[in-house]
């Protein structure tokens, strides 16, 4: 006989007992016959078609027969929802897209480093304007302009472009770059200034159409080098690049964090190949520099 056939069944069991008189007759468990129908109502519910013993989905654990499921919408105990399941994999999703671009700047300019001793002898040096600390150069940006300083003194380029922001009166980037330079042994007239390098792209295509400038060899912090190649050789430039020293300290990986986003502008760049803030006219002033150098 199945489980629970003899409840459902209505089987009426019987054990011996006394009657409230103790003469030794036998009384039901069910009681009355409208108690005994309730009875068996209630419990053919709460037993279902379910295995002896197992308890109805309304228990307080919401669990379905089994332990597996949810009822109406009651997470079982200790399962996870659907939903944080596809959250977590949107976020992962985005993680991998936002570090896309990142990751094909360093395989696109991997080929293309090279250190202070051993880069190729090279016409132009481009150096990229990082921040003025008042009027003077900010720390990384003097790295920057001592590599150019120590190319110029070993022959190994002959004039130095400096680009960088002056958008406001009182803020020029490449005026300070050129006073650095000159103060270190750099003569004034091998350096040229590019006063509408407002990013790294704005700065390699004026490199190309504005001073014509077909090969040069870029100097920045290792953290932005590959994407300055990447983005003047997509630019139109035979470029290579030389990442400069630096320790490791909070600014270092400030930077680092602001390359996985100065990527994505940078691929769109690429694809879209948008014209600088300022484009202008063509300027002489690299084909002038080379030629007081001969």
């Amino acid at each position: 006989m199945k489980c629970g056939a003899g409840v459902a069944g209505g089987d009426r069991r019987r054990r011996p007992g006394r009657g409230p008189a103790g003469d030794g007759r036998t009384r039901e468990r069910g009681g009355s016959d409208a108690g005994r129908r309730a009875g068996r109502t209630v419990r053919g519910a709460v037993r279902g078609p379910w295995p002896c013993g197992t308890r109805c989905a309304a228990s307080p654990a919401g669990r379905r027969p089994g332990g597996g499921g949810t009822v109406a919408g009651v997470p079982a105990a200790g399962g996870r929802r659907p939903g944080g399941r596809r959250a977590v994999r949107t976020v992962v999703a985005l993680c991998v897209l936002a570090l896309l671009p990142a990751a094909w700047m360093r395989f696109s300019a991997d080929g293309h480093l090279r250190g202070t001793a051993d880069v190729e002898r090279t016409e132009v040096a481009v150096v990229f304007g990082a921040g003025l600390w008042g009027d003077e150069p900010s720390p990384y940006l003097a790295r920057r302009l001592d590599a150019a300083v120590e190319l110029y003194r070993s022959g190994r380029t002959e004039v130095v472009l400096v680009t960088g922001d002056n958008s406001r009166e009182e803020y020029d980037e490449p005026e300070a770059m050129r006073r650095y330079l000159v103060a270190r042994g750099v003569p004034d007239r091998r350096i040229v200034s590019d006063h509408a390098g407002f990013d790294t792209w704005d700065s390699c295509v004026r490199a190309r159409k504005i001073f014509g400038v077909d090969k040069a060899v870029l100097i920045s912090q290792g953290f932005h080098i590959h994407r300055a190649v990447t983005l003047c050789r997509s630019a139109g430039l035979q470029a290579y690049g030389i990442g400069v020293d630096d320790r490791h300290d909070a600014s270092w990986y400030a930077g680092g964090a602001r390359e996985v986003l100065a990527s994505g502008k940078a691929a769109l760049d690429v694809l879209l190949r948008p014209d600088p803030v300022f484009l202008g006219d063509r300027e002489q002033g690299v084909t002038r520099a080379l030629e007081s150098a001969r």
